[in-house]
């Protein structure tokens, strides 16, 4: 759930701080206070695109942190696929930070891409605004919520039905590609043979062009090494009576006189003969090493032609000796195709008929297990809109087959009709947008024990809604709290009568400055705030006692759906 929402420089905000809790968190505040400009915070968190217009003015950045724990499944697979930890105390922190020229993102403290944010995102919170009410009007919508209601058993039939779809899906692109343009094969085949025939006559041998490049550095440099071994072999050993054998001849005599006088130094002369004898016998090896040292023109030549041509193959074939061999195999393979050209488009016509044939194994198991569902999901939708104040609820939610997809060949659509006499048509005929808010609720209503997704926002959930329908749509908010934390911002008294936890948004001025502000409401607060939505220009007695009047009947609800 999110446990903290921490919000700097933004637009009228300066500096926020929200600690949420379990249940259902209200936050209300005057038209033009800031709830929309709190929405857009979370969102900003979540990876949305940000008007750098909103900084602050007088700020250099505008930041958000928002702070989760209790993280469920789904949420830790995005983090070990991010290979990023929770922190210590098990959290999840969120940060987006954005100035005129950058944006960063960061979980725990570690970069990641806006996309990367997203992603987690969508496992740690879901927000329904006013357009995201909208997704019941998209068919591919309509099927994930059917999908995620079939239960347990279906993302493992997704998953594999989404496999064996691309299999099919390359299997049918790939034989398509080969019987459009047959004339082609002619060339293809031709060109493989010249490419495979220059490979086979380098007769290539993996490792071979590192060793010629280190063979042809030597020999391109054959006089300076021979000079510098020459010196090397003077200074350690020549006739030269400061060579380091010499020198070290002198030391050792020395050190064996005065070694005579005292017992500890014997090991420092027992070092030094070492000393004398390695350098006597690196300055053989030197010798035996500029004896046996010839430059061959011939074969300098030779291995520099190797080079070029094995270079040459390289820029054409591969960056690699190794990508070079592979090359001329992927060559052979296309000139044994077209060797037998009508066994190959057999075989591919067969493992085309077998890839089909496993793919509809599995949709049939997805369209069996959504036809299982359909009349439960259907019965149930239609429970909770009822409980919602539609007059009257009329729902059937078709399965039709269609083209084969990547979640199986099933078109899914909610047909409803919400008021007497008139015939169901599709949700986007019928609705409203304060109509979609409520569907959306019992959507969410309906799928709150099945969702993995620990925090739920709602903004204009109470769009175009009043009197009994506003007690419906609280008492659902609170049936949903008791599965997952809620967050919804409104301006009915009745919804913000069943907070379990209440915020209010206030702004304040002075001469140089607008200032929007979150503060945490107690009881009395929360009464007199309930007050105020009640319409009243002045917090009277009997306002506030009508308010308490309100989160009374408020709990009386929580109580008996609880």
């Amino acid at each position: 759930m999110l446990k903290n929402l921490h919000v700097k420089n933004l637009a009228l905000i300066e500096d926020a701080d929200i600690e949420f809790s379990e249940g259902l968190n209200i936050l209300t505040g005057e038209t033009g206070a800031g709830k929309s400009l709190l929405m857009g915070s979370v969102l900003m968190a979540l990876g949305s695109r940000f008007d750098t217009s909103m900084i602050r003015k007088g700020a250099e950045n505008a930041s958000v942190e928002l702070v989760f724990d209790q993280v469920g499944e789904k949420a830790l697979q995005v983090l070990n696929d991010l290979d990023i930890p929770l922190e210590d105390d098990g959290s999840v922190l969120i940060k987006r930070t954005c100035s005129q020229t950058r944006s960063s993102c960061r979980i725990n403290g570690s970069n990641v891409a806006v996309k990367e944010m997203k992603k987690l995102s969508q496992a740690l919170i879901d927000v329904h605004g006013q357009r995201d009410y909208e997704t019941l009007l998209h068919r591919s919508e309509l099927l994930d919520i059917l999908d995620l209601y079939c239960g347990k058993d279906m993302p493992q039939i997704l998953e594999s039905l989404s496999e064996k779809y691309l299999v099919m899906r390359e299997l049918r692109e790939k034989l398509e590609e080969e019987l459009s343009d047959t004339g082609s094969a002619e060339r293809e085949v031709s060109l493989a043979e010249f490419e495979l025939n220059e490979i086979e006559e380098a007769a290539l041998r993996e490792g071979e062009d590192e060793e010629l490049e280190n063979l042809y550095r030597r020999m391109s440099n054959y006089r300076k090494i021979a000079e510098g071994i020459g010196r090397a072999h003077d200074l350690i050993g020549g006739e030269n009576s400061e060579s380091a054998c010499e020198l070290t001849s002198m030391a050792l005599k020395e050190l064996s006189s005065a070694a005579e006088y005292d017992d500890a130094l014997s090991g420092f002369e027992e070092e030094l003969r070492t000393a004398e004898s390695i350098l006597s016998d690196l300055q053989m090896e030197l010798g035996s090493y500029m004896s046996s040292m010839e430059f061959d023109e011939e074969e300098f030549v030779r291995t520099e032609e190797r080079l070029d041509l094995i270079n040459k193959l390289k820029s054409k074939y591969g960056r690699t000796i190794a990508d070079v061999i592979a090359y001329a195999a992927s060559r052979q393979a296309i000139i044994d195709k077209y060797a037998d050209y009508d066994a190959y488009i057999n075989g591919l016509n067969e493992k085309l008929k077998e890839a089909e044939k496993e793919y509809e194994s599995q949709a049939h198991k997805a369209s069996a297990l959504r036809k299982k569902n359909v009349p439960l999901l259907q019965k149930e939708l239609t429970e909770r809109l009822k409980e919602l104040n539609f007059l009257t609820v009329d729902l059937e939610i078709s399965l039709e087959k269609t083209d084969a997809g990547v979640k199986g060949n099933d078109l899914v659509d909610f047909l409803i009709s919400v008021n007497p006499g008139e015939d169901r048509k599709p949700i986007a005929d019928v609705a409203s947008g304060g109509e979609l808010s409520r569907m959306m609720l019992a959507v969410k209503t309906v799928m709150a024990g099945k969702e993995d997704t620990g925090t739920l926002i709602f903004d204009e959930i109470d769009s175009g809604i009043s009197g009994i329908t506003a007690w419906k749509v609280a008492g659902s908010l609170a049936g949903v709290s008791r599965h997952h934390q809620v967050i919804c911002i409104t301006h009915l008294p009745q919804i913000a009568a069943m907070a379990d936890h209440h915020f209010m948004i206030i702004k304040s001025s002075d001469r140089n400055s607008t200032t929007t502000d979150v503060v945490a409401a107690d009881e009395e607060e929360s009464v007199a705030e309930v007050a105020r939505l009640l319409g009243s220009d002045s917090v009277s007695d009997s306002t506030l006692k009508n308010a308490r009047e309100l989160k009374e009947k408020a709990a009386e609800v929580k109580n008996r759906s609880v």
